[in-house]
């Protein structure tokens, strides 16, 4: 992003439950879930995890923008099992978002395939060439003040897909610094949250949710 400053929020991290296989955390808008590039980019979620957790063991991320539930491993046979459920689609993760304007309809998915945009890269974009297959279901919670509050469960797990999804359907996610213009782009943060994560645990097998509160 042109002229963007890297400046995370200095608050702890809140740890939402932990175990000795792994940590749930709630990761704050404005912190990257591991070290960007350059020297001023190392201030990271893994980073501050590791001076608690020593063992810590990356799994999954979240943008930058994104806050809400992550999920980190402590043991190497942890980082596997967690891995594996991630990639084959057996987590289930619930985000909140406030999008522009009023969505028509209760739910619906979006079935639309995501591509990197390459000449403006991170951005990606919508191809039915040579995108890669993305789906996103989602679920009106109410109507706000020239804004719509929906739960959004994806079931792929694209770069940005969120963001380019409801960007699609008419509705970008408000203060998205990536794809949102004018009066959509004037709110301190993204709004977008990852609420609720759902998996099972890597030594026991139990399903476990675990959720973060919604901070807009």
């Amino acid at each position: 992003m042109i002229g963007f400053t890297y400046s995370p929020p200095d608050a702890a991290p809140v740890i939402l439950y932990e175990d000795h296989d792994l940590v749930f955390v709630d990761k704050p808008s404005g912190l990257l879930s591991v070290p960007g590039r350059g020297p001023e980019k190392t201030d990271c979620m893994i980073a501050r995890l590791a001076r608690l957790y020593p063992d810590i063991l990356l799994v999954h991320r979240l943008d930058l923008d994104t806050s809400g539930v992550m999920v980190f491993a402590r043991t190497p046979a942890a980082q596997r099992h967690l891995g594996q459920q991630f990639e084959t689609r057996k987590t289930r993760k619930h985000y909140i978002a406030r999008v522009a304007g009023h969505v028509d309809g209760t739910e619906g998915r979006v079935d639309l395939p995501l591509i990197v945009d390459w000449p403006n890269r991170p951005l990606q974009k919508v191809c039915h060439d040579t995108g890669r297959p993305a789906q996103t279901d989602w679920k009106l919670i109410r109507h706000e003040d020239g804004a719509s509050r929906l739960r959004l469960m994806p079931v792929t797990g694209r770069s940005h897909q969120l963001r380019v999804h409801m960007l699609a359907m008419g509705h970008v996610i408000l203060g998205d610094p990536l794809y949102a213009t004018g009066d959509a782009l004037a709110y301190p943060r993204l709004m977008l949250h990852a609420q609720s994560l759902r998996l099972n645990h890597p030594e026991t097998g139990h399903g476990m949710t675990i959720n973060a509160p919604v901070p807009f």
